[in-house]
Order: C-alpha cells, then structure tokens, then sequence
C-alpha cells in the first residue's frame, strides 16, 4: 500500500491584485477660484500703481491712442495724414469701444493714460490664462501659480503692459487660443473637437489682426506641426488655420471694397521690408541708433530677472521636446518659433524692444511647465512585498528645491525693481504739456528737436494746440516764424534726431531756458525761448490769441543721472 503525502498548504494562492495608485487629490474649486482672481487682482494692480507717472509717454503710445480716437468716430482707423495700414486696427477698434464706454478724454496724455489702464486689466487677463493654460499642460496648479506670480512681477512685462501698445493684447488672444487648442492634442475625439478648431482660429485670428507679426507664433507653429505629424490630427489642425487665414482674409475683403487696397499694400510692403530688415528705420539695428548690446548693459540692473529667466529657455525647449506628450511637443513649437523670430530680429531684422514680448511670454509658459516635469519625474516602479506599486523620486526634492530657490530670486529681485521704478517720478511730457498751456500762446510755433523725419514725441503730443514741426536749420526756423524749441536730450544723444548733438546745443544756446525736468526716459526735457527771427512769412500761419501770462524764472539746471542736462 503507497501512502501518498498531500501539501498541507495547499495550492499556491494567486498573488493577490496591484493596487492602484491613489487618485491625485483635487483641490476644491474655490482654492482654484482663488488663485485665478489672485493671479488678476496682483497683476493688474502691479500695473495701475503709478501707471502714469513711473513711465513717460512714448511715441507709438500716442499715435495709437489717436488711432483709437479716430476708430471710434467710424470707418478705418486713421491719422490726419489718411488711413493707416501698417498694423491691423484690432487694438485700436479695442480702443474705440473703451472710449465709448467711458467717453473721450480731455487731452492727448490723458488719453494715453487712460488706455494703461485697459492694458493693466489686460495684463492682468494674461495671468489667468497663464495659469490655465500651464495648469492644463503640466497638471500643476502650482506650476500654473508660478508662471503667474513671474509675469505679474516679471519688470519688462510690467514696462511693456504699462505702454498704450499693440503687444498686450496680442498675447491675450494668443494664450486663449492655445488653451481652446490643447485638448484637442490629447484626445482628437474629444466632444466639440472641430468646433474648438474653430474657436481656436477665431482666437489666433483675433491675434493676428492685432499684430500681423503674432503669426509668427500661432500659424507658425501650427504649420510645423502638420508639416511633421506632431499634435492633434491633421484636419483639424486645417480647420484652425483656415478659419486664421478666413479671419484676416476678411479684413482685407473689406480694405478692398472700401477702396484703399493700394494704400494697404503700399503700408504692407513697407512692413514686411522692416520686419526683415531691408528697411533699417528704426530698432537697434538701425544706423546711428543704440546698439541692442548698449541697451542690454545699460538696463540690467532693472531687467536682471528677465533676461536670466530667457536665459533658461533653451533649457525649457529641450526639455520639453524630448517628452512624448503632444501638448509639451505644440508648446515647444510655439517657444522654438518665439525664439527663431527674435533671433532673426537680433541678426537682421528690424528689432525694437516691444518685440520681446512675443518670447518672454511664451518663455513663461513653456518654462514651468517642463521644470514641472523635470521636477516629478520617478523611477520604473518597484513591487514590494504588499504588492503595492509605489515610485522612487529621483532627484525629486533637489530639483525641486533649485527650481523654488531660482523663483523666489527671480521675484525678489523683480520686486526691488518694481520699488525703485515707482519711488521715482517719469512724467516729463506731461508736466511739459501742463506748462505750456499755462505760459505759451495756443498757435505759437515749436521746433522739436526729436524725429528724424517729420514728427517724433513731441509732434504727436502738442500737434492739438502748437504749430510743432522738425524745423531745425536757420531758413526753415525764419520761414516758419519759430518762437520756441523743445529738447529731450537723452533722445538727441541715442542719434534719434535730424541734428547732432553739438548742433543741437548750439541752437539751444541762442535761447532762454524756461523749463527743464529730468527723467529716466528722456534724459532733461526742455523748452527754449528762441529769438525772434523776424516777421512770420508763412501766410497761412494763424493768428494767435491773446499772450498768457509771463513764464516764471527759469528752473535750475536738471540734476546728472540716467538723463543729464544739456
């Protein structure tokens, strides 16, 4: 008889089931509320502070806000010299629809002023996008709250928002429009795929009929992708760009029926030549001008954080094209086509400042969201004995500690300038505006001393009450009866003027000083009486009213510093 011995254990128990990792914990909606309105109030708020004051009126700012006057009496927007084409009038057809809600100003820097404050609240629009859109991407709100807090402190984005220009609400349109188009990158089925691809475009159309030049970071980018299969399905990609091109196509389809299509093309033609720089106007790489490398050294103590942060881009563009996620992949499209365009501009195209606007921002998106990656990246997980499947953090807390140092330095340091910028005063124009009105007749003549051409700064902003012209050689000044000059010296001495300036303190020394401020942007501002140079000749010279009252004593010389006295 065989005795058969059985296994008291039994048969192997199956091994039991993985458990799951837990779920990520979802921050209630009111946490995620509150950083969206906060993200609003501190941008904006940074910007309204001192918005007048702490930077003086710049040329363009007045030339647009006169655009958006003219947008809100109807028709294209327009100068006293025509129409204007060589932007689109998005931004000025914004500005006719705050003018109409809260009416016209009174006076031209007034205006200007008026038009900081929409592009303050804008800003402040542009954080919470930003938070958004790095949210949606990285799957932080963290990440999202630190792309925020940079911009809102961040001091060329702050000198950028705080200029009546094009480039802030260029951006605003540009972020909301890759936030529509980022779920679509992910998951091409999801629901009302082809009618956000429609929405996507309307959004980068609105973009580029704010700037011609933002195409260069919406249907770029969106180009390269369907060129190189990256991103969401081919034919919806199609569809946002169509309706991109549908949406400025419009807009020329009304130039046309409206007769100026030669005066577009002309204005048009002689953008696309400055834009590649077969036209050297103006920017840095313009003959006589302050080089880009002058510029960069003198400003960076107050720029500091910003060009560290851009120096840290091409280290967000690898990291985030090296990930297989498609929506890191569009990013860094739309960061590599921010930085090909400013090198180009840098190279040898026509490179003026606001220009870095359209990398420093996408440089805030792109940035956090591959540091978020970089900073949760884990191990293959490991099976311990419970079977549960946990990853091992590798260089998780140093990385995370470096990327949380580098931010609060970025932010201190953006704070100390902020500080300084606001302690101190940046208003000579209007504080010129407000004596001339008060001590020099309406209708008197004034040569500027700014422009190279026709009408620099001071045209724009007095052309309402003075005879203001560029009449700086002595039969010009005789035929059209000068009586008075105005000199912002920093501007002569960076070359942005007709005369040197050893020819400009020649003839400022035939007059009398009866005003002079000294500002970081123009250096001293002053106003000359000029010796008469006999009867007015120009019989179409109006006659003018009643003399005000006699000036006050001249002020003492401006004291030396960013601008020094002539």
């Amino acid at each position: 008889m065989t005795a058969t011995v059985t296994d008291r254990t039994g048969p192997a128990a199956p091994p039991p089931d993985p458990v799951p990792p837990p779920p990520p914990k979802r921050r209630p909606a009111g946490v995620f509320g509150a950083v969206l309105a906060v993200a609003f109030v501190l941008t904006a708020g940074m910007r309204l502070i001192g918005a007048g004051s702490s930077t003086d009126v710049f040329v363009d700012e007045v030339i647009y806000r006169d655009l958006g006057d003219s947008a809100a009496d109807g028709g294209f927007p327009r100068t006293d010299e025509g129409p204007f084409f060589l932007h689109p009038p998005g931004f000025f057809y914004l500005q006719a629809a705050w003018i109409r809600l809260f009416g016209p100003s009174g006076d031209i820097i007034g205006g200007v002023y008026e038009i900081r404050v929409l592009n303050a609240l804008l800003a402040g629009v542009t954080a919470v996008l930003l938070v958004l859109l790095v949210k949606r991407a990285s799957g932080s709100l963290v990440a999202g709250s630190v792309a925020a807090l940079l911009f809102a402190f961040d001091p060329y984005c702050i000198r950028q928002n705080n200029r009546a220009m094009l480039e802030t609400e260029t951006m605003v349109w540009v972020l909301a429009g890759f936030l529509v188009l980022l779920p679509l990158l992910r998951d091409p089925a999801c629901r009302w795929a082809r009618g956000r691809a429609v929405f996507a475009g309307l959004l980068f159309g609105l973009a580029v009929l704010t700037k011609d030049h933002s195409a260069l970071i919406t249907v770029l980018p969106l180009l390269l992708a369907l060129v190189i299969g990256r991103g969401a399905p081919r034919r919806l990609l199609g569809v946002t760009l169509g309706v991109t091109a549908l949406s400025y196509g419009a807009y020329v389809g009304l130039v046309t029926a409206a007769g100026h299509f030669q005066d577009f093309w002309a204005a048009k033609t002689q953008g696309f030549n400055r834009l590649l720089g077969l036209v050297q106007e103006t920017g840095f790489n313009a003959h006589g001008n302050v080089t880009l490398a002058e510029r960069l050294s003198s400003e960076v103590t107050t720029f500091g954080p910003t060009y560290a942060l851009l120096a840290l881009a091409p280290v967000a563009l690898v990291l985030l094209l090296r990930r297989a996620d498609a929506v890191h992949r569009m990013l860094a499209l739309f960061l590599l086509c921010a930085c090909v365009t400013l090198g180009y501009a840098v190279a040898g195209g026509t490179l003026e400042e606001q220009a870095l606007y359209l990398l420093v921002v996408p440089n805030l998106v792109a940035m956090p969201v591959a540091f978020a990656a970089l900073a949760s990246r884990r191990t293959a997980p490991s099976a311990p004995a419970d079977g549960t499947q946990r990853g091992r953090p590798r260089l998780l807390t140093p990385v995370r500690v470096v990327i949380a140092v580098l931010v609060a330095a970025c932010v201190g340091a953006s704070g100390v300038s902020y500080a300084q910028g606001r302690a101190q005063s940046d208003d000579g124009y209007a504080r010129l505006s407000d004596y001339m009105e008060r001590y020099v007749p309406a209708g008197s003549t004034v040569a500027a001393a700014d422009g190279l051409a026709n009408r620099g700064i001071t045209g724009w902003l007095l052309k309402d009450r003075y005879r203001v012209g560029n009449w700086m050689t002595p039969a010009e000044r005789e035929w059209e009866g000068v009586r008075y000059l105005v000199v912002p010296w920093k501007v002569v001495r960076d070359g942005y003027a007709r005369l040197s300036e050893g020819e400009v303190r020649e003839l400022a020394a035939q007059g009398d000083l009866l005003f002079a401020v000294d500002g970081p942007m123009y250096g001293t501002l002053a106003l000359y009486r000029l010796p008469s140079a006999g009867p007015d000749v120009n019989p179409d010279l109006p006659a003018p009213p009643p003399a005000a009252p006699p000036p006050p004593a001249a002020p003492s010389p401006a004291p030396t510093g960013s601008g020094t006295g002539p």
